[in-house]
């Protein structure tokens, strides 16, 4: 399942959701939008999070706030959050803008596995075809309505059922004697 939608930047140039948060705004507050920033999480093999550099969290810009930036996938685009925060009031401004090189990563991630799923669903296909011409070949039939009958009959365990089931099957075995025989 694809991390984003097919045109990102669109989404965010026109949703009224993302044109709220990319203007400047006391934290999000105002607009009732809460993000927990996580900046490097722990990747997948479960190595330590790296320590964000200056570029992400900033204490060196200005005397008593943090300068932080924090890329996510919100709503399925790519954005980064650009903010600061007053160290004495805990309060501060930030906003949104899209991440035009995470978007072009995530898309190509999005194609790669589109391409895959689609290179197995051929695959299967393929198999199925010749697995359904080998038995043409060898004049049988496949055996579609003996199994959906003895699905059923399993759930059904009544002694018509069962002698139905081994009439179907004994039917079956018998026409494909008859068509493999000279």
């Amino acid at each position: 399942m694809p991390r984003v939608v097919p045109d990102q930047r669109s989404k965010f140039e026109n949703e009224e959701f993302f044109r709220k948060l990319s203007r400047e705004c006391e934290a999000f507050v105002a607009t009732g939008t809460n993000l927990s920033l996580q900046f490097f999480p722990a990747n997948y093999h479960g190595d330590q999070r790296q320590v964000p550099t200056r570029e992400y969290v900033d204490f060196e810009r200005e005397t008593g706030k943090v300068y932080l930036k924090a890329p996510m996938i919100l709503n399925g685009v790519c954005v980064m959050w650009r903010g600061w925060i007053d160290l004495q009031r805990l309060d501060g401004m930030g906003f949104l803008e899209y991440d035009d090189e995470r978007a072009q990563q995530e898309d190509a991630l999005a194609q790669a596995a589109f391409e895959e799923a689609r290179r197995r669903t051929r695959d299967f296909e393929d198999r199925d075809r010749s697995h359904r011409e080998d038995l043409e070949v060898r004049g049988q039939r496949p055996m579609q309505t003996i199994e959906v009958f003895s699905k059923y009959c399993r759930k059904d365990r009544s002694a018509s059922c069962l002698k139905g089931g081994l009439a179907l099957q004994s039917h079956f075995t018998e026409s494909v004697r008859e068509e493999s025989q000279p």
